[in-house]
């Protein structure tokens, strides 16, 4: 994993940046290295992507000032042009001018009284994937945990509509329009339109994924039954005010999001304390106090749960899923001190801020007990922000408390039953598409209840 470079004062050009690709080739090469190095090139740095400008952002207080004015710098760009091939203009990816209303419509599906039904479903997803494996099997653990994140949106979303062959193909679909979608962002348009295996394979998912969910919800409007999921919500609650197009919009978005970034953390949470026996100890003999003679936590046992949010914590620190994303300036502004027109696109990059040695001391260390008098706060509060995971600012991420809420039951339950081993954690890299997954990551279950 790249070290993090000091930062430098001013704005200034990235070094490196090729004819007609630009710094495209060192952003598919090394994506990571590429944007830990930024720091050294300036407050703000200018860089290439084939004909395309853009400026990063590299200090948290420059962050905090794009991310607190979402009027200026409202969401665009070329990370969320791709998406919106995807979302369409969802509450994540619309302007600014329709955000308000649209979070407003969806806000009550995130509402404190909604979260105790949500954990009882995580909790029954997480049983029914993990009581299928057995003593010293070994485990492909994205896979699985994708499997429990999507039955859980399933069922949270569209009270288990979708047909089984349809969700059979709904994970693969997300991972493969999620390394699509970073691969276009940065690919010149030229190159774009050539239909190479893996354009086909894009444009395959992302059309599956919208019909997918535009015939759950034309079964919805034609039956008018309310299942008691989120599409029900949004259909009782706004009538008429959305259309098919924009509830599509809403229903892949909530889906897309309560996917594949939980399964990802889930997946980096497991392995970063397997390879730690002394944070695996400290983990099992909390959730053994916190459950006694019971054999899976759920929604009261939260709250509890402590060092399990803070090792998730430092994973979303060290592994944010969404580890790159775009504003584009909507009216001439000021930035440290640089006059920046309309029409800039802006970057900003969580895997830089959290790998920051100025506010994260040995930054590539996994070190749950940084959080020991903060747990969750840092990713919950709207201030200079340390770490990113979800945003932050009016357009920080609606579906935080239940991506979290997951996250921390499946560690719980998880570690209540088994240790998990590495299988060959050397060949573990980040993937770092759209949203930073691990690559070889395989771990080997082996119950607790066999211990001496």
């Amino acid at each position: 994993m790249p070290t993090a470079i000091p930062r430098t004062p001013g704005r200034n050009p990235a070094p490196g940046a090729l004819p007609l690709l630009g710094h495209a080739a060192s952003m598919l090469r090394d994506p990571l290295g590429f944007f830990a190095g930024l720091p050294a090139h300036g407050e703000l740095v200018d860089i290439k992507m084939g004909p395309f400008k853009a400026l990063v952002v590299t200090t948290p207080e420059l962050i905090h000032q794009v991310l607190m004015d979402d009027r200026t710098f409202d969401k665009g760009g070329a990370v969320y042009e791709r998406t919106r091939e995807v979302l369409g203009d969802g509450v994540v990816t619309c302007p600014y001018k329709e955000h308000r209303r649209l979070r407003r419509l969806a806000q009550p599906a995130f509402s404190p009284a909604r979260h105790a039904s949500y954990s009882r479903i995580m909790c029954e997803q997480i049983a029914r994937v993990t009581e299928t494996w057995s003593d010293g099997q070994e485990i492909d653990i994205l896979t699985d945990m994708t499997t429990v994140a999507a039955r859980t949106g399933v069922a949270a979303f569209f009270a288990g509509h979708l047909s089984s062959p349809s969700l059979a193909k709904t994970p693969k679909d997300l991972a493969t329009v999620s390394r699509g979608v970073y691969r276009r962002m940065i690919v010149p348009a030229p190159l774009d339109k050539i239909p190479t295996p893996g354009k086909r394979r894009y444009d395959r998912s992302r059309a599956r994924l919208r019909s997918t969910i535009g015939g759950v919800i034309a079964d919805y409007r034609r039956t008018g039954e309310d299942h008691g999921d989120l599409l029900s919500m949004l259909l009782a609650t706004t009538g008429d005010t959305l259309t098919d197009t924009e509830l599509n919009d809403a229903a892949i978005t909530f889906f897309f999001g309560a996917t594949d970034t939980i399964a990802i953390t889930i997946s980096w949470a497991l392995h970063r304390v397997s390879m730690d026996r002394r944070i695996e100890e400290a983990l099992h003999r909390e959730v053994d106090t916190v459950l006694g003679d019971r054999t899976a936590a759920g929604h009261d046992d939260l709250e509890h749960l402590v060092l399990t949010q803070q090792i998730i914590t430092e994973t979303l620190r060290l592994y944010p899923p969404v580890w790159i994303f775009t504003r584009e300036v909507s009216t001439d502004t000021r930035l440290g001190g640089h006059h920046i027109p309309a029409g800039t696109d802006v970057v900003i990059s969580p895997y830089l801020l959290h790998h920051s040695a100025e506010l994260h001391p040995d930054p590539e260390r996994f070190d749950p007990s940084r959080w020991e008098t903060k747990g969750l706060e840092p990713i919950r509060r709207n201030v200079l922000p340390e770490i990113l995971p979800f945003g932050g600012g009016a357009r920080g991420c609606m579906g935080e408390t239940f991506a979290i809420n997951e996250i921390t039951l499946a560690l719980a339950n998880i570690s209540a039953r088994w240790r998990m081993r590495a299988v060959d954690s050397a060949a573990v890299r980040p993937t770092s598409g759209a949203i930073l997954g691990p690559s070889g990551l395989r771990l080997r279950a082996v119950a607790r209840d066999t211990e001496t």
